[in-house]
């Protein structure tokens, strides 16, 4: 099949992070897949593989060809329509191809299947607007229908992004040779933390309480906010307390940009895992390390009910409820710390538990397939 995916890049690039990687299964599996984004610029290092002209299935188009009849002209319609985490199809590509004549007589009256690919959430409500269909009542698309699809972790929702060979990569991976490919050596007994982040108020303290360890840590900052995060908590510490990593216990390396697949890499081989956001969540679940979750702040206080939704899902006990709601705190002036990072096996057990559990689901892409096919006449 043939699958427009559409995706505007709001920021943090959780978006085009989430088009790629769906655009890349698709492809993987056999179909055919344009994106259009109105910023691809972080394809350069997110899929440093990808040739921006067409590659292994994928064309990366930019927003503004799809308002363009011109760039439309030779190109037949998709089968699928996917509009990404709230995005609209441009109001001239629907016009352009909801005339049944309209790519140079190129396909038949059939309409394509349009799907609004919702925000991963384990609140009740994924479950129960998963599916269904909002009907188009005015313009050149009046009686197509959308259908609202709620990625998910559990029956009755859509189901995670997994590709289907990622079992296969994590039982081949070499851990030691990829810290070596990064010039990273670690130190004997040393614990690895990776962390992606905002700028959570509880990092300087955070790095404290690191530096204060019995058992040498190396904490693994990605590129970007993380970086800019971390370099202004330790001028923080150093403000306050000069000495405060005298004994050298927490060493600090920063990596460059990483590509999805290194990404994965990188939660494969450290012992505990700082995400933020959705795509990196779930790459931490799949990797069935420890990890503590930062999610995205909203004004409304919004993301509070949703983040108590996924500990729930995670079953997560006290020490590990605690640590998120730490980490996720809009200031560090309540009571409370981070709990003792020797509970990383509990932690640990909860992630396993809930990923052998999610490994009975069908995938995103795969339930994405067969609702395209109930739905349309593939």
């Amino acid at each position: 099949m043939l699958w427009d995916i559409f995706c505007r890049v709001i920021d943090n690039f959780g978006d085009i992070g989430v088009c790629w990687r769906l655009s890349a299964d698709l492809a993987a599996r056999g179909h055919q897949v344009r994106l259009w984004v109105d910023d691809a610029s972080a394809l350069r290092w997110m899929a440093p593989n990808a040739n921006l002209k067409g590659m292994n299935g994928i064309e990366v188009l930019g927003w503004e060809q799809s308002k363009d009849a011109q760039q439309l002209e030779h190109r037949r319609r998709a089968d699928v329509w996917i509009e990404s985490f709230g995005c609209e199809i441009a109001p001239e590509f629907i016009a352009y191809y909801a005339t049944p004549m309209g790519a140079a007589g190129q396909f038949d009256s059939g309409k394509p299947v349009w799907i609004n690919l919702e925000y991963l959430s384990a609140q009740a409500y994924a479950v129960q607007c998963h599916g269904l269909p909002s009907p188009v009542m005015h313009g050149p698309a009046n009686g197509y229908a959308k259908h609202f699809f709620y990625p998910g972790f559990t029956e009755g929702t859509g189901g995670l992004l997994r590709e289907t060979d990622l079992k296969d990569r994590q039982s081949r991976f070499d851990a030691a040779g990829w810290l070596k490919q990064q010039d990273i050596e670690r130190r004997p007994s040393e614990s690895l933390i990776s962390l992606f982040c905002y700028e959570p108020p509880a990092l300087p303290m955070l790095l404290q309480q690191l530096a204060d360890g019995v058992k040498p840590t190396r904490l693994l900052v990605t590129a970007g906010r993380a970086t800019g995060a971390v370099r202004r908590a330790i001028s923080h510490n150093n403000g306050l307390k000069p000495l405060w990593n005298e004994r050298g216990t927490l060493s600090i390396s920063y990596l460059t940009a990483l590509a999805q697949t290194d990404y994965d890499h990188l939660l494969w081989s450290c012992d505990l895992n700082f995400v933020r956001g959705e795509d990196s969540m779930v790459r931490a679940l799949w990797a069935g390390r420890p990890f503590i979750w930062q999610i995205y702040p909203q004004d409304d206080g919004a993301h509070e009910d949703k983040l108590t939704a996924f500990l729930d899902m995670l079953t997560a006990g006290p020490a590990l409820r605690q640590a998120h709601h730490w980490w996720n705190a809009p200031d560090t002036s309540g009571p409370g710390a981070l709990p003792p990072l020797d509970t990383w096996g509990e932690w640990q057990e909860s992630v396993q538990t809930r990923r052998q559990r999610l490994l009975q689901i069908d995938d995103l892409t795969t339930q994405l397939v067969g609702f395209v096919e109930k739905k349309g006449k593939i």
